[in-house]
């Protein structure tokens, strides 16, 4: 799969854009475990323009997580114009738009999949960065705003037309936020549209490598985007590239080697902030791993995992985990 210049290959597996989870240490553990394209946090294109500092830093790329696209969102066409204009100069490989996220605070006020209600102005956003910057610009969006409104099938030829040089879906409504089932058909239609012929790709509840095979079977699409599934688990783009590759499923990783994993995923996170904010950044995803599925009585203990406040207890309740548990 080509989005103009950039080869990512066959059957390429992406890392989502996810706000406080791809931080530029997190996009390289996954880009060395094989996700083939990584992307930052979404960016607020209000935020961006005022340079606010926290905003800002989430320009920082380094070459070793290229190819990288940095994602934006907004609601306004100067600003966003403006916002795509301050990107570009970071040099990131590609745009992106964000017209797919369903929190009230962003799709409650018009932007990301609020966007999905008011169509005339996604398009004409979306022509409007298209034209302002020189690097490839593509599009995140979903299924539509609710059941009664699935739009995609038309809105990809429009978008498309707008110049855009690849699309991912989202396969849920924006009603739906992240409960239910994507549905993965409607991406397909998308992709076998004879009158798309810029790259479709396909996100939502691709949790294991066998599932990440089956979208590209059955739905044809050019690429698989992962996000929660990444959760306290960047090693699932190893497993997914090799079941891909193989057909086989990877040799069973040990819990220790995975535990190592995460407490390099800590010292990461520590590495590029701060003790306090790499802790409070991080904790989250630890608790969430699913290495700790199954461990009976792990409430206290994953709770103990989120209150922790430096890498001396965090490291001991990990240490407490490795040494009472044989999983």
């Amino acid at each position: 799969m080509k989005i103009r210049h950039i080869d990512l290959g066959e059957h390429p597996v992406l890392l989502a854009p996810m706000e406080d989870v791809t931080d530029p240490a997190f996009r390289l553990m996954c880009k060395k475990f094989g996700a083939d394209m990584v992307y930052t946090e979404f960016v607020s294109a209000d935020a961006l323009i005022r340079s606010v500092g926290k905003t800002m830093q989430k320009l920082n790329i380094n070459d070793e997580e290229r190819p990288v696209a940095i994602q934006i969102y907004g609601k306004d066409t100067a600003t966003m114009v403006e916002a795509a204009k301050i990107v570009e100069e970071t040099r990131p490989d590609i745009l992106d738009i964000n017209f797919g996220c369903p929190v009230k605070r962003v799709a409650g006020k018009g932007a990301g999949a609020g966007m999905l209600q008011n169509i005339p102005l996604m398009l004409e956003i979306t022509r409007a960065v298209v034209d302002a910057v020189k690097i490839p610009v593509t599009v995140k969006t979903r299924l539509g705003w609710d059941n009664d409104h699935k739009i995609i099938v038309s809105l990809a030829e429009q978008l498309q037309d707008c110049g855009i040089e690849a699309l991912t879906i989202h396969g849920r409504t924006r009603a739906q936020m992240y409960t239910g089932e994507a549905d993965w058909t409607l991406i397909g239609e998308v992709k076998k549209n004879p009158r798309i012929h810029i790259p479709v790709i396909g996100n939502g509840d691709v949790t294991t490598p066998q599932r990440a095979k089956e979208c590209f079977d059955l739905y044809g699409v050019d690429a698989i985007m992962i996000g929660r599934a990444s959760f306290g688990r960047p090693w699932i783009f190893k497993e997914v590239k090799h079941y891909i590759e193989t057909g086989e499923e990877l040799p069973p990783l040990s819990f220790d080697w995975k535990m190592d994993v995460l407490r390099r995923e800590v010292l990461d996170s520590v590495n590029l902030l701060d003790e306090r904010r790499g802790i409070l950044h991080v904790r989250r995803h630890l608790a969430a791993s699913p290495i700790f599925k199954g461990i009976p009585n792990f409430k206290e203990t994953r709770i103990a995992m989120l209150r922790a406040e430096t890498v001396k207890e965090l490291f001991s309740i990990l240490d407490y985990i490795k040494g009472n548990y044989t999983l």
